[in-house]
């Protein structure tokens, strides 16, 4: 009995002993399985790098490459005779109605014509010449491709006084919105323009060279406060006396006296009685010669001159 225990034991001994040899054997090979699965991917991951080093390479060289040319398109490079002519079609003057486009093209030559690609070049300069031009309020450029070429946008002061020596001879220079002078050289102005004619001599006690914007707002304030009262256009204001300015309506002339920003206030206020009068002017059968507004007392002055006239 015991020996055959002893067998047993042996035996079972043995058995233990081979599964234990075979699990060993597994457990190694599984290990090594293992190993060459993660040396593959780390292979594939450097491999892979390797190929996203090389493509960001290449994409940044092809950008480099593409963005070379198109800087370098001619499209981009304007016509070095781009400033001899109005007419190039690489240069466009638009909205300029007072000013002449070859004075425009004048104030431009004062420039290179950009010889780089135009998105790279500053207009600046191009806006600082033009904007030299009295008439010009603003000035904005705009630069397109295919083909290269610049288009000039203007903006114009708005004319808003003529001057003129006499009624009959034409306006010598004006007066814009904002109180700029605008000289001999930008007129005639266009019809569209309706400005309020003012007679001056430009002499020493009337100088129309050195009214200030103050005198510019109270002539405009003046004209729109006979317009409203009269419900009539002026045809022009004649300042060649300060002391005795005179106003001309359709129906009648006007006579004010001085006006200057001291007797403004009541200037206007004796403007203000004009209503009641001009009914009357318009029924009378002799002919006026003026309505006189320069004293506290208003009356309306005849011309005596008609009969000789007849």
């Amino acid at each position: 009995m015991d020996s055959e225990y002893e067998e047993n034991e042996n035996q079972n001994q043995t058995e233990d002993s081979e599964d234990e040899k075979k699990l060993s054997r597994y457990t190694e090979q599984r290990r090594m399985q293992k190993r060459k699965m993660l040396r593959k991917v780390e292979h594939s991951q450097k491999r892979l790098i390797k190929l996203r080093r090389y493509a960001r390479f290449f994409i940044i060289v092809g950008l480099i490459f593409l963005g070379y040319k198109i800087v370098n398109m001619q499209s981009w490079i304007m016509d070095p005779t781009a400033f001899d002519t109005v007419h190039n079609p690489s240069l466009e003057i638009i909205n300029n109605k007072i000013i002449p486009s070859n004075k425009i093209l004048m104030a431009l030559r004062q420039n290179d014509v950009p010889r780089i690609p135009l998105f790279m070049y500053d207009t600046q300069p191009l806006k600082d010449s033009i904007l030299h031009l009295e008439p010009v309020k603003d000035v904005y450029v705009r630069r397109f491709w295919r083909p290269a070429r610049l288009q000039i946008q203007i903006t114009e002061r708005i004319p808003a006084i003529s001057i003129s020596p006499d009624i009959k001879a034409p306006p010598v220079a004006f007066f814009s919105e904002d109180g700029k002078l605008i000289g001999r050289e930008y007129m005639p102005l266009p019809e569209e323009y309706k400005t309020i004619m003012v007679l001056s001599y430009g002499l020493h006690g009337d100088d129309y060279r050195h009214w200030d914007d103050k005198k510019v707002n109270m002539i405009k304030d003046l004209a729109k406060a006979i317009e409203v009262n009269s419900n009539e256009t002026i045809e022009y204001i004649d300042f060649r006396n300060p002391a005795d300015v005179y106003v001309k309506i359709p129906t009648s002339l006007i006579r004010l006296g001085e006006v200057n920003e001291d007797r403004f206030g009541y200037v206007i206020k004796r403007i203000q009685q004009l209503p009641s009068i001009l009914p009357q002017v318009k029924k009378m059968d002799k002919k006026v010669k003026y309505i006189n507004l320069k004293w506290n007392t208003n009356y309306i002055k005849l011309d005596s001159n008609q009969g000789k006239n007849d």
